[in-house]
C-alpha cells in the first residue's frame, strides 16, 4: 500500500487493518455467500502474487473471491497455481499505474478498479481488496461507491498492537493527506466507532497526534482540530505525542493522512530495525523475535479499512505478497459480514460544521 498518495486531484491507503481476532458483530446470512473482489492488477507484484493470495484466501480460509483484471493474464497465473477454473475472473482491459494519484484513475472506466468497484456497488460482491495506488483506490471508491451520508472524506484505519496488550486505531493512515480540521474531527468519530465495532472497546479514548501533549500545541491544522474535538460527542483525551502511539495511552490516534502514513511506515520500519539489531546482538532467540515482528507484519494484518464509504474496501500494501493479500481478503470478508460499514454510517450522526 502507498497511502502517501491522495485523491486530492478529484476532491480538493506493514500492513494495516484489524489486529488478529477482531470482535466482529453478528453476521447477516445473505452476505456470507457473496465473494470478495480482488484487484489482480494492482500492487508492485501483481498479478502473480495477487492471484496466489486470492487462491490462498479461497483454499486456506474459505473466502469466496472474484479476480478482476485482464482475463488472459489472470487465467495464466491461475494455471500456474494449479487453480485453472477454480476462481471466477471479471475482465478489465485497463490497469491503473501505481504512480496514479487519483483523478486519472477515475477517468479509466475499464480499469480493474472501476470494474471491481462496480461489482461491489451493484451487489454482486461483498467487498473490494486492492494493493494498488492508494490515491487511485480512494478516488475510484468515492466515485464508484460514494461516501456515506454526511461524510466529508474517507479515512484509512489501521489497528496497531500496543505494549499494553491491546491495539490502538491510527486514523487517517493515508487516504486524505490534506484534510481540513473538520475532516480530522470526523475521522475521530469514524475511528472511535471502528474501535467499538471491531476491537470491542466500549468507550474509546481518542487522542489527537501533535508535537506535545499540552493543550494548544501543534500547527494551525492541529490546533483548530483540537478545538473541534473538544466539542465532539466522543471521549477526547487531548493531544498525544508520537511516542504514545504504541503504548495504549489512547484507543484511537487521529491525525491527517500525510502524518499518519509517515507514522505507520516509521512504526513498521522501526520494528524491523529493532528486531534485526536484537538478533545481531543475541538479545533474544529468532523464534521470540519472530513473534514480535509478525505482530506488525503485513501478512498478519492484511490491509487498512477505508472508512466513510457505502461499501467495504480494504487497501493493502503496494508491496504485498500472497500471504498479505490472503489476509486482506479475510479482513474484508469479516468486515462485510459484520456490516461494519453500515453500522459506522448509522453512528456518524453528526457532521462537523464547515
Amino acid at each position: 500500500m502507498d497511502p502517501g498518495q491522495d485523491a486530492a486531484d478529484l476532491h480538493p491507503a506493514a500492513g494495516a487493518g484489524p489486529v488478529p481476532g477482531p470482535r466482529i458483530p453478528a453476521r447477516e446470512p445473505d452476505v456470507t455467500s457473496l465473494p470478495v473482489v480482488v484487484d489482480a492488477m494492482g500492487g508492485d507484484h501483481g498479478p502473480a502474487e495477487i492471484v496466489r493470495g486470492a487462491v490462498a484466501a479461497r483454499r486456506e480460509h474459505g473466502v469466496p473471491v472474484v479476480l478482476v483484471g485482464r482475463t488472459g493474464v489472470v487465467q495464466e497465473e491461475l494455471a500456474r497455481c494449479g487453480a485453472a477454473g477454480e476462481i471466477d475472473v471479471a475482465h478489465a482491459a485497463d490497469v491503473v499505474p501505481m504512480t496514479e494519484r487519483g483523478a486519472g484513475a477515475v477517468r479509466m472506466v475499464c480499469s480493474s478498479l472501476a470494474v471491481g468497484f462496480d461489482l461491489v456497488r451493484d451487489g454482486a460482491a461483498a467487498a473490494f481488496v486492492s494493493a494498488g495506488s492508494t490515491g487511485a483506490v480512494v478516488a475510484c471508491a468515492v466515485d464508484r461507491l460514494g461516501t456515506a451520508p454526511a461524510v466529508l472524506r474517507p479515512a484509512l484505519a489501521v489497528a496497531l498492537p500496543t505494549t499494553a496488550g491491546g491495539a490502538t486505531v491510527l486514523v487517517d493512515a493515508g487516504a486524505t493527506v490534506d484534510p481540513t480540521p473538520e475532516m480530522i474531527a470526523q475521522f475521530a468519530l469514524l475511528g472511535a466507532s471502528y474501535a467499538q465495532l471491531v476491537l470491542g472497546v466500549a468507550d474509546p479514548r481518542v487522542g489527537l497526534l501533535s508535537i506535545g501533549a499540552e493543550p494548544g500545541k501543534g500547527n494551525r491544522l492541529t490546533r483548530r482540530a483540537e478545538t473541534l474535538l473538544r466539542g465532539m460527542p466522543l471521549r477526547f483525551h487531548g493531544n498525544v505525542e508520537g511516542g504514545d502511539v504504541l503504548t495504549g495511552a489512547v484507543d484511537v490516534v487521529v491525525t491527517d493522512g500525510f502524518t499518519g502514513n509517515i507514522v505507520l511506515k516509521n512504526v513498521e520500519g522501526t520494528v524491523r530495525a529493532t528486531v534485526a539489531l536484537a538478533a545481531a546482538q543475541g538479545v533474544a532467540g529468532s523464534a521470540e523475535l519472530g513473534l514480535v515482528a509478525r505482530r506488525y507484519a503485513p501478512e498478519t494484518h492484511g490491509g487498512a479499512a477505508l472508512l466513510g464509504l457505502t461499501r467495504t474496501v480494504v487497501v493493502a500494501h503496494g508491496s504485498s505478497r500472497a500471504a498479505t493479500i490472503a489476509r486482506a481478503c479475510v479482513v474484508a470478508r469479516d468486515l462485510a459480514e459484520g456490516e461494519v460499514v453500515a453500522r459506522l454510517g448509522d453512528r456518524l450522526a453528526i457532521r462537523p460544521g464547515r
